[in-house]
Formats: C-alpha cells, structure tokens, sequence
C-alpha cells in the first residue's frame, strides 16, 4: 500500500454468502468516495472498519492500528463518527439533547483538535432548530443533526453510508452544500458510500471503485475518471471534474474566470465570487471536440490548447480520448468523445497538439 496513506484497508473473507477482498489506501483529509452498485460490499467495508463486522485484515487509522493478525479494537475505541442512510435520531430528544449525546449534555470547551459545538452549529446550519423534537423535523434536517451528533462525537475518522439515499431529489440538492461546507472547513478525514456518481463528482476527492466484493481501483479522483481502462471513462455519461479557483469576474458579461491546472475557463456565473474561492468543474466527455487549429470566429467560450495523452476505441464508430491542459499536455486532463471518423480524417494520434473545444461546463461550489 502507499506510504503517503494515512489510511490503510485490506479485508478479505465471507460475509454469509458474499465474498469480499477488499484492499485500498486513502490520505487522511478530505472525501474519499466508495463507488459502486448496490450490492458490491462498500457498506460491509465500512462496518468492517467501525469494527461492527469481523474479517481477517487489516486496519490502519493515522498512526493506530485499528485490527491486524494480533489487534482488534472494539467499536467504542475506534474514534469513529457513523452517519446511517436513516438518521436514527434519539425521539425523545430534542435536537440540541442529540447533538450533545457523546459528551452526556454538555458543551465542551474548545481544545486543540476538538470539533466545537457552535463551529459545527453554524456549517450545518442548526441554530434555528435546537429546541425542536426529531418528529418535527424534515428528512435533510434530520440528516443534518445525524452529521452534527457524529462529528461532536469527536471522531479521527468519518464514516457515511449513502447518506442522501432516502432523501428526495430536491432535499438531496438542498443537504449537498452543507457537505461542501464541511469539506472545506474541517480537517478530519471523510469514507463516504454511495452508487451515485453525481455525488463523487461533487464531493469527492478521491475515489475507490469497487465491484462484486472487490476494489478494482483507486486513486485521485480525476485519475480514475480519466483511466480508460476503467469502466468510468467508457460510460455515456463519462466527464471528469476539476478543482478550479476563481481567478476573476467579467462584470459585463456575467462571467467566473476559473484556473485549472494548465487553462483559464470562463463559465457563467449569477454573482461574482472573490478570488480564491474554490469551485468544482465538471466537463462531460460528449461536450468536448477537437480542433486542429485555434477556430477564428465561434461561440464556443472555452478553446483550450492541449494534446492528446491517450486514445481508446470504444466501438466500430466511437473512441474516447484523454487530453492534457496547456501547449505541453501537461495540465489537467479531460475526456473527449468523437468519432472515428474525425479521428481518422484529422490524422490524429497520441502527442498531437490540439484545442479542446468545451461546448459546456458545469460548477459546483466547494
């Protein structure tokens, strides 16, 4: 496993009926998203790791060894926060009674490395309902107060299994930047399940893709969208997502000027937004085409230099390319969907130097 891994998982054996051999490792800080259908084992890997299920392996936590051939911590030692698909929340409680259960009541001090009570109050937006019973509360509320009872509970490790899975779209929308906020202020390190890909390009910076009990691969993000030997890349929907920063704002166009890792974007923008602030870009692999040359005159607001990394047949009519950012290829890397065809009259292969023209670019705050 890699040494820069703060987190280390390798588990193998039978769960009833249901193999699993699962091994990857993750850094510990930020969202790293187990991805995969229902069914593949990523919710037994995480109960595996809070120490609720028994398999021979392995478990590395930061510098503490969670279970190896000669430890097992229970549960309650392991320092872990688990947020359920269901909030599960105490009935005779009111909010503010739940929120504080794992200190019994009370609001402890702020200390070096401790999550505060207020800091956590304000990310997830509880204020307004503290004196409230769960009953009286809506699904994304309770979820909410289920994220804040586990953070307070001081965890070294988040656990979140399909969180958003029982919640409607449009409670799910409304739940998902109290998520980005947490990410972006809180340093502890995040599991995250789900078979949602609209939420891994959204929130997650890593990625472990799993299939039928196994880890097939994992890694950054981008890398895994982008890996054409992967199942991702070759999906209709395929895009990769970029961590972008606000470099500016065209007042009179109403447009966000977005750096990435060898290119400026320009995407449409309600507000200006100081520079600095950090934005997640998706770009579908079918909103992208290629140009040989720099176009003179088109609508087009993005025309990226960048070269062709690799390509791969998809079908008898269809290839999926890998592109790098910038004149030298070296930047961040995008999809591209074409036809034969063009691949074949344009004479291209892998190194040609190109513009990626992006028809389309979706943001999402981070």
């Amino acid at each position: 496993m890699s040494s820069r891994a703060d987190i280390e998982v390798a588990f193998k054996g039978q769960l009833g009926g249901f193999p699993l051999d699962a091994r990857f490792a993750a850094p510990g800080h930020g969202i790293t998203a187990l991805f995969g259908p229902s069914g593949c084992g990523k919710t037994s890997v995480l109960r595996c790791i809070a120490g609720l299920q028994r398999l021979n392996g392995t478990c590395r936590v930061g510098g503490e060894i969670w279970q190896d051939e000669n430890t097992f911590l229970p549960p309650h030692k392991r320092r872990v926060g688990y947020v359920f698909q269901e909030a599960s929340l105490f009935p005779h409680m009111s909010v503010r009674s739940n929120l504080l259960y794992s200190s019994h009541g009370k609001v402890l001090p702020p200390a070096e490395g401790r999550v505060g009570f207020d800091e956590v109050i304000d990310l997830l937006g509880l204020e307004h309902l503290m004196a409230r019973a769960p009953q009286h509360l809506s699904g994304g509320e309770r979820q909410r107060v289920a994220i804040g009872r586990a953070l307070l509970s001081q965890p070294r490790l988040l656990l979140m299994d399909e969180p958003l899975s029982a919640l409607d779209r449009q409670t799910r929308d409304e739940i998902l930047p109290f998520l980005e906020r947490l990410h972006e202020a809180l340093a502890i390190p995040v599991l995250y399940v789900t078979h949602d890909l609209f939420e891994v390009e959204r929130l997650a910076d890593e990625l472990v893709l799993m299939r039928a009990g196994g880890v097939i691969a994992s890694g950054p993000l981008g890398a895994i969208q982008s890996d054409t030997s992967l199942p991702l890349a070759l999906q209709r929907e395929a895009a990769v997502s970029l961590d972008a920063v606000v470099k500016g704002f065209d007042e009179q166009y109403g447009l966000l000027k977005l750096d990435v890792l060898g290119a400026v974007f320009l995407v449409p923008g309600r507000q200006r937004l100081e520079a600095g602030t950090r934005l997640r870009l998706r770009v579908g692999a079918g909103d992208v085409s290629i140009a040989l040359e720099k176009p003179a005159a088109t609508s087009i607001l993005n025309v990226l230099p960048a070269r062709i990394r690799s390509a791969r047949t998809v079908d008898e009519r269809e290839m999926i390319l890998v592109l790098g950012l910038g004149e030298d290829g070296a930047g961040d890397g995008l999809l591209a969907r074409i036809t034969r065809r063009s691949w074949d009259v344009l004479g291209l292969s892998e190194g040609t130097a190109i513009h990626a023209q992006v028809k389309s670019a979706s943001l999402a705050s981070r």
